[in-house]
C-alpha cells in the first residue's frame, strides 16, 4: 500500500516538473566552468538533437550567435596574427564560449518546445524555491558565525559582513551576489505577472538580502510602470508590499546600504567632484580618545568620579579573584564587569570604535597579485601606475570614454572592432592570468597593449584598493562595451537586430517578457553576461516560454 502511494505521488510530481530542465539549470548556472562544460556536453549528447535551425528568415534561435563568431574569425584573418600561439588559444577559447551559449539556448528551446507551458512554469517555481533555500541557508550560516541576528549591522571581524553581507548571498550559482540579485529581479516580475504572491515576496526578500543597490534601483521604476499601466488591483497591492519590503530593508535591516546608495548617487550627480573612497563608501567612525577612568590621576577626578574609580578597581580585583577560582573549578570566568550608574553591576559593551570593528587596513590575498602587477608594469599603466591620478568620473563612464578614444586613433577598427579578447571582455581579463576572472593556463597568458593601458589599467586602479572602490559604477565590465570594442559597429548592429530583435519582434505575444527585456537592457551595462553563462540563459528561457504561451493560446483558440 505504501509503495503504491509513493509511486502515485512520484508520478504526479514527475508530470508537473521537467526534472531534466531543472537539473540542467541548477548545474549549468554554477559559476565553475569545470561544472558548466561537462553538464552542457552531457545534456547535449543525451538529447541527441543538434538541429539549431539558424536562418536569416524565421530563425529558430537568435542568429546573433553564429554571426558574432564569424566576426571574431574575420578579425583574426585580417589581423594576420596567425603565428601568435597565445592569441590563437585565446581566440579558440572565445569561440568555445559562444558555442556554449548556442548549446545552452538550444537545450532551453527544446525543453520549451517539448513541454506544456504549465510544466515549465512548475519547473521555474522549483528552481526559485531551491535558490531561495540556498540563499536563506547562506544567511543562516552568517548569523551562526557572527552570533548576531542581523549581520547587516554587525561591524565585528573587521567589518567582514556589515554592509558586505549581501556579497555572501550567492544562491544556486555560487557566483557573485549580483547574479543572484538579477535572477530574483526576473522572478519578481514573473511572479507578479502570474499573481503568485508567495513566490513574489520570496524573490523580493532574496533580492534584498543580496544587497544589490543597482538592481534595486533598476527594478523600482519597472515595478512603478507595471503598477500604473499593466496590473490589476491585486497586482498593485503586491507591488506596494514589495516596495514596503524595500523601504524596511533599507531603513531597518541595512541602513548602511541606504547611506551607501545615497552617497553613490550623489557622487554620480556631482561628477566634477573628486572620486575618492570616502565619497562613495560608508564613512568610517572617527577615532575616539577615551582614557579609562581607572587610568586617570585622582587629581583630574571629581568626588563622584573618585568613588567610581575605587569601586571599579575593587570590582576588577574581585572579578579577577572570582575568575581565577572559577577557572580552577573548570568554570567559565567572569568578563567585562563594571559599576554602572546607580551602583548597578553591568557587563561592558564592546568598543565599537576599536580596530576590531573597523574595516581592515590589510591588503586581502586576492588583491596582492593586482598590487604586484601594478608595481611591475607601473610605467605602462597611465591610471593605476600614477599615484596622483584623480578620477572625475565613475570607472564605468571612464571605460566608455576609453573605447571612444580607442577608435579615434584606430578608425579602421570602428567597423569590426579590435578583435575578440583584445580590449573589453571577461576572456581578456581571464587571459591576463591574474586569477580574479577565472583560471587560465600560465603558458598561454595574453595581454593586448590596448587592453593593458585601458580597461585592465582602469580595473586595477579601483579593485587593487580597499572595498569602498569595488562597485558596479567603477567596474569597466559591460556587454555593450565588449560588443562595440571587440566586434565594432557591425557587432553592435548584429546584437540589436538578431538578438534583441529576435525577441522584440514578438512584443505582441509578450506579457512578463517585456519588463524582463527592459530589465536586461540595463543589466547588460554591469558585466560580460554572455560569457558568464548564467543570467542570459535564464532570460532566454523566460522569453522563449512567454512566446510559446501565446502560441499555445492561439492554437487553442483556433480549435474552437
Amino acid at each position: 500500500m505504501l509503495t503504491r502511494l509513493i509511486a502515485f505521488y512520484t508520478n504526479k510530481i514527475k508530470d508537473k516538473v521537467d526534472w531534466r530542465l531543472l537539473v540542467f539549470l541548477l548545474l549549468f548556472l554554477n559559476v565553475k566552468l569545470i561544472v558548466k562544460i561537462p553538464v552542457i556536453v552531457f545534456f547535449s549528447l543525451w538529447q541527441g538533437n543538434f538541429k539549431f535551425g539558424f536562418s536569416f528568415k524565421n530563425s529558430r534561435l537568435p542568429l546573433f550567435y553564429p554571426l558574432i563568431i564569424a566576426i571574431a574569425i574575420f578579425n583574426w584573418l585580417i589581423s594576420k596574427n596567425y603565428s601568435n600561439t597565445n592569441y590563437n588559444v585565446l581566440l579558440l577559447s572565445g569561440i568555445v564560449f559562444w558555442l556554449l551559449c548556442i548549446l545552452a539556448i538550444h537545450h532551453i528551446k527544446l525543453a520549451v518546445d517539448n513541454d506544456p507551458p504549465q510544466v515549465i512554469h512548475q519547473t521555474i517555481l522549483a528552481f526559485f524555491i531551491v535558490n531561495a533555500v540556498l540563499s536563506a541557508c547562506a544567511l543562516a550560516i552568517i548569523v551562526f558565525k557572527t552570533h548576531h541576528i542581523n549581520p547587516y549591522t554587525y561591524q565585528g571581524e573587521y567589518q567582514k559582513y556589515f554592509i558586505s553581507t549581501g556579497d555572501y548571498i550567492k544562491g544556486v550559482t555560487f557566483d557573485t551576489s549580483i547574479t543572484n540579485a538579477i535572477l530574483n529581479a526576473i522572478g519578481v516580475i514573473y511572479f507578479l505577472t502570474r499573481k503568485n504572491a508567495v513566490m513574489l515576496l520570496v524573490c523580493m526578500a532574496t533580492l534584498l538580502l543580496t544587497g544589490s543597490n543597482f538592481i534595486n534601483l533598476i527594478l523600482l521604476p519597472i515595478l512603478l510602470l507595471l503598477f500604473v499601466f499593466n496590473t490589476n488591483r491585486y497586482q498593485k497591492s503586491l507591488v506596494v508590499i514589495s516596495l514596503v519590503f524595500l523601504v524596511v530593508f533599507m531603513a531597518r535591516i541595512s541602513p548602511q546600504n541606504n547611506k551607501y546608495t545615497t552617497e553613490s548617487l550623489s557622487h554620480l550627480i556631482h561628477k566634477s567632484e573628486r572620486a575618492d573612497a570616502d565619497s562613495i563608501s560608508f564613512p568610517q567612525p572617527a577615532a575616539v580618545i577615551n582614557i579609562p577612568l581607572t587610568l586617570r590621576p585622582d587629581s583630574t577626578l571629581n568626588q563622584e568620579e573618585r568613588k567610581q574609580k575605587i569601586a571599579t578597581l575593587y570590582l576588577d580585583s574581585v572579578g579577577k579573584i572570582l575568575s581565577a577560582i572559577r577557572y580552577k573549578k573548570g568554570l567559565r570566568p567572569y568578563k567585562n564587569l563594571y559599576l554602572a550608574d546607580g551602583g548597578r553591576i553591568a557587563i561592558q559593551e564592546p568598543d565599537i570604535n576599536g580596530p576590531y570593528y573597523q574595516s581592515s587596513t590589510q591588503t586581502p590575498p586576492e588583491q596582492k597579485q593586482l598590487v604586484n602587477f601594478i608595481k611591475i608594469h607601473k610605467d605602462s599603466l597611465p591610471i593605476s601606475g600614477n599615484s596622483n591620478y584623480a578620477a572625475l568620473l565613475p570607472g564605468k563612464a571612464t571605460a566608455f570614454l576609453q573605447t571612444i578614444n580607442l577608435f579615434k586613433g584606430h578608425l579602421s577598427n570602428v567597423i569590426t572592432g579590435v578583435g575578440i579578447g583584445n580590449f573589453s571582455s571577461k576572456l581578456a581579463f581571464r587571459a591576463a592570468g591574474l586569477g580574479f576572472a577565472g583560471g587560465y593556463p600560465d603558458n598561454y597568458t595574453y595581454i593586448n597593449h590596448n587592453f593593458l593601458v585601458n580597461h585592465l589599467d582602469l580595473y586595477l586602479n579601483y579593485f587593487s584598493k580597499r572595498s569602498g572602490f569595488h562597485s558596479l559604477t567603477n567596474s569597466p565590465f559591460s556587454v555593450y562595451d565588449q560588443l562595440i570594442a571587440e566586434y565594432g559597429l557591425i557587432g553592435l548592429m548584429v546584437f540589436m537586430i538578431w538578438y534583441l530583435g529576435f525577441f522584440a519582434k514578438q512584443y505582441k505575444k509578450l506579457t512578463y517578457g517585456i519588463p524582463i527585456l527592459f530589465l536586461m537592457l540595463a543589466v547588460l551595462f554591469t558585466d560580460y553576461w554572455f560569457e558568464q553563462l548564467s543570467v542570459m540563459v535564464v532570460f532566454e528561457l523566460f522569453l522563449l516560454l512567454n512566446i510559446k504561451e501565446h502560441k499555445t493560446i492561439e492554437s487553442l483558440g483556433n480549435e474552437f
